[in-house]
Order: C-alpha cells, then sequence, then structure tokens
C-alpha cells in the first residue's frame, strides 16, 4: 500500500496538538517531567512564532522539532 503524502502545512497543526499531548503527560509526571515539559513548551511557542512570522524555513525547521518531541 503507497504511503500518502501530507503537506506540512496540513500536518503542522495536528504535529502542534500532538506535541500540547504529550505536555500533558510530562505534566502529569510531576517534578521528574518538568525539564521534559520545559523544552516541550519551548519548541511549541517557536512553532507558534513561526508560523505567525510566514516564515518558510523557519516553520520548517519549527515542524521537525515538533516531531522529535516523544
Amino acid at each position: 500500500m503507497a504511503e500518502q503524502s501530507v503537506s506540512v502545512g496540513e500536518d503542522y497543526p495536528k504535529e502542534q496538538a500532538r506535541c500540547r499531548e504529550v505536555l500533558s503527560q510530562y505534566k502529569e509526571l510531576g517534578p521528574s517531567g518538568v525539564l521534559g515539559g520545559m523544552m516541550i513548551e519551548a519548541t511549541l511557542r517557536e512553532a507558534d512564532a513561526a508560523m505567525a512570522s510566514g516564515d518558510i524555513v523557519r516553520i520548517l525547521q519549527a515542524y521537525k522539532a515538533m516531531q522529535g518531541v516523544e
């Protein structure tokens, strides 16, 4: 079965939502999840700022960073 390609524009808000869900899981960990949570919050702040800026290079960098959130 062939993979269906998805544009960054379509997937970007889905990645933001996924990162926010992961962030909530880190927050549930309490003190042991603080550092990871802070890193995810920084990634999400940059993702929001990148989208607002309209700078495609910045958007692509933010998108790649969001994909790395686990």
